[in-house]
């Protein structure tokens, strides 16, 4: 007896999504969902002091840019990848130096403008990170920006590259995949878009590449504004 094939349904692109909203203007509800390293802020040199302080107390000489290849996946994970034993106790020691050295990160010009236009627009936003909420939490707080969820590798299901925190994310949001776009910038991040059901727009201005099947790419906050709202992104005095 042959079984067939399950039947699926490809996620539309972030434009089939704005061009949908624009037909039913006010009837559904969109949502914008966007990693945190290397799309909201630069978190590159709270990473490597972080890492330098793992190298020192831990006597694991692999460089940073080892450690900077896997960004994305959650912590333990990539330990796992890069043949690190005691995975606890270097997580303990990462994550403290991490929470330690938050100050160092910035925002990428233009993100919490366009991110209060987009809930001006009637989007709603979240935050799907493989980061722990230890240190996700200082991030977003310097941040300051209105997000409904957050979901971090600390809560249920399984890290990215999975759809687990994704999905989880839309139920928090009542937002339909079909009705949603992911922004990363990172394969994983692609990969979890993609099983999900989800658009997927890469961040240009961060840390990867994208893979195939090539997304829409967007090299600017800004830019990303554009195209999934067709406005133009700033009119003085509009954006709050």
């Amino acid at each position: 007896m042959t079984v067939p094939a399950p039947i699926t349904t490809p996620a539309p692109t972030a434009s089939e999504i704005t061009a949908g909203e624009r037909q039913h203007a006010g009837r559904a509800q969109r949502a914008l969902l966007l990693d945190l390293d290397g799309v909201l802020l630069d978190t590159r040199p709270v990473m490597q002091k972080a890492w330098r302080k793992v190298q020192e107390a831990h006597g694991i000489t692999l460089p940073f840019t080892d450690y900077e290849r896997h960004l994305g996946r959650e912590f333990g994970d990539i330990m796992h990848r890069l043949g690190v034993a005691d995975i606890d106790a270097v997580r303990r020691t990462y994550e403290t130096e991490s929470v330690a050295a938050a100050h160092l990160a910035h925002e990428f010009t233009g993100v919490v403008e366009v991110l209060h236009a987009f809930v001006a627009a009637g989007w709603r936003l979240g935050v799907v990170t493989s980061k722990h909420i230890n240190r996700a939490a200082p991030l977003l707080a310097h941040l300051g920006c209105p997000f409904a969820t957050v979901r971090t590798s600390a809560g249920p299901g399984r890290a990215k590259p999975a759809p687990d925190p994704i999905l989880l994310a839309l139920v928090d949001l009542g937002v339909d995949p079909a009705a949603a776009v992911y922004v990363g910038d990172m394969a994983v991040d692609q990969e979890s878009a993609a099983r999900a059901g989800v658009a997927y727009v890469h961040a240009g201005w961060g840390y990867g590449q994208p893979t195939s099947p090539a997304p829409e790419i967007v090299t600017s906050p800004e830019e990303l504004l554009q195209l999934l709202t067709s406005a133009s992104p700033f009119v003085e005095g509009s954006l709050v």
